[in-house]
């Protein structure tokens, strides 16, 4: 028996689900994350410039390239280990590396990715963090280390995966420009698990960031939605008045439905992106199965009280230019019907003022062919009267007389051609 065929996809499509494996770390041990994007275009963007930058930061440490095309690298760079990811919209660079610094969260630590190498990077960072993760070893010790390294006003701070470990952070950027969390591991804790924890705390950190520009985008458009709602106000107003022409509404209700469409076509993508990244953000943090630890705000208090304000506004933004949107089709579909009785208006009047044009000319008509009958009629008169004029003195009669005797007979013949003439054009058969 023949085997049976594959699709083209298969294998393509079940390796997919295992592309992008959790790294395995020890503890304790240091994470260097860094997250890069275009500034404009970052979907369409030329993914070999990122991974020609890739292969520039690989060769620097001698370290094997990834396949050609490959979304995905993971492999020892020098002491260090890295993890490389290109997204829809964005570039990631996770290294790891065993040990701790001396100093928490030492800058010097990020050095793994050399500043010459840095300034030459295909786009700008969005985010970038160092990772502490240590050994839990004592309650009051991770308290008083989790005090001194983050702003309590904003810490957040939480038991996850059933005791597994206790991460902090307080999601702002320190003086060397990176977000700062501490993960303290539980001695039972395996390595996966722990790269599993490092993992979602650099996609919490990330999506939030790229979620974040799409309320940075709906504070930008806010005044030109809020006067386009003022324009589409008095246009409305201008409907209900009729003391403007419709033609003259339609024509500016037109133009402000043609912005509102490409504000809207321009924002689809962010606001698309926006509310996806929103459900990683929250799916992320779920299963984590935070519990509170020493009455501190758990990640997803955090985000209710900060970053879920943020994206019901971008909701909110996007529910109004749809309904702005909304308005702006109902009211031009009231004026196009306005302006369609009053052009059927205007059409029954012309087509009333055709009708009495019409039976003028009918009657101008009728009136002319009476003049054309004596007209046809005097001059058959004079030829016949001519062509009988010898028989005049056979008959003993004068020219009077005989041109009076034939000239009923000359009329009625004429009048009964010309309107056997006319009836037979009426009864030809139109084309």
């Amino acid at each position: 028996m023949a085997p049976i065929a594959d699709h083209p996809l298969r294998y393509q499509l079940a390796n997919e689900l295992h592309a992008r494996p959790f790294p395995s770390i020890s503890t304790p041990s240091t994470a260097v994350y860094l997250a890069v994007k275009q500034p404009d275009g970052a979907a369409s963007r030329n993914r070999e410039a990122d991974m020609a930058h890739l292969l520039a930061l690989l060769d620097r440490y001698g370290a094997p390239h990834p396949q050609p095309g490959a979304t995905h690298y993971f492999g020892k760079l020098g002491r260090y280990q890295l993890k490389w990811e290109s997204h829809t919209e964005f570039v990631t660079y996770t290294a790891f590396i065993d040990g701790l610094s001396s100093r928490p969260f030492d800058p010097a630590d990020f050095e793994v990715f050399p500043p010459d190498w840095l300034a030459e990077i295909p786009g700008v960072r969005m985010t970038s963090a160092l990772i502490r993760i240590e050994k839990w070893s004592d309650k009051e010790k991770v308290i008083g280390a989790i005090n001194d390294w983050f702003v309590p006003e904003s810490m957040a701070v939480s038991r996850v995966l059933d005791d597994a470990a206790v991460i902090a952070g307080d999601f702002r950027i320190d003086a060397a420009g990176h977000q700062r969390f501490a993960v303290f591991v539980a001695p039972s804790t395996g390595d996966r698990r722990v790269g599993r924890m490092v993992q979602r705390l650099c996609e919490i950190e990330t999506y939030k960031t790229m979620s974040m520009l799409g309320f940075s985008e709906v504070k930008a458009m806010s005044p030109r939605m809020n006067d386009i709602d003022e324009r589409l106000t008095l246009l409305m107003e201008e409907m209900t008045d009729n003391a403007t022409p419709a033609e003259d509404t339609l024509g500016k209700l037109l133009v402000l439905s043609a912005e509102l469409e490409s504000m809207a076509a321009r924002a689809s993508f962010r606001f698309g992106a926006t509310g996806a990244y929103e459900a990683i953000v929250h799916q992320r943090i779920e299963v984590m199965r935070e519990a509170r630890f020493d009455g501190r705000q758990t990640f997803n208090e955090f985000m209710m009280r900060r970053y879920d304000p943020a994206m019901r506004t971008v909701k909110s933004a996007q529910g109004r230019l749809a309904a702005m949107s909304d308005r702006a089709i109902r009211a031009g579909d009231l004026l196009r019907t306005r302006v369609d009785v009053e052009r059927s208006a205007q059409n029954q009047a012309l087509l009333e003022s055709m009708n009495t044009r019409a039976d003028m000319q009918l009657k101008l008509q009728r009136t002319v062919e009476g003049l054309s009958v004596v007209a046809i009629s005097y001059y058959a008169v004079s030829l016949v009267g001519y062509a009988l004029y010898p028989l005049a003195e056979l008959l003993n009669l004068s020219k009077g007389t005989l041109t009076a005797a034939i000239t009923l007979p000359v009329v009625l013949l004429v009048w009964w051609l010309i309107r056997r003439l006319q009836r037979s054009l009426h009864s030809e058969p139109r084309e």
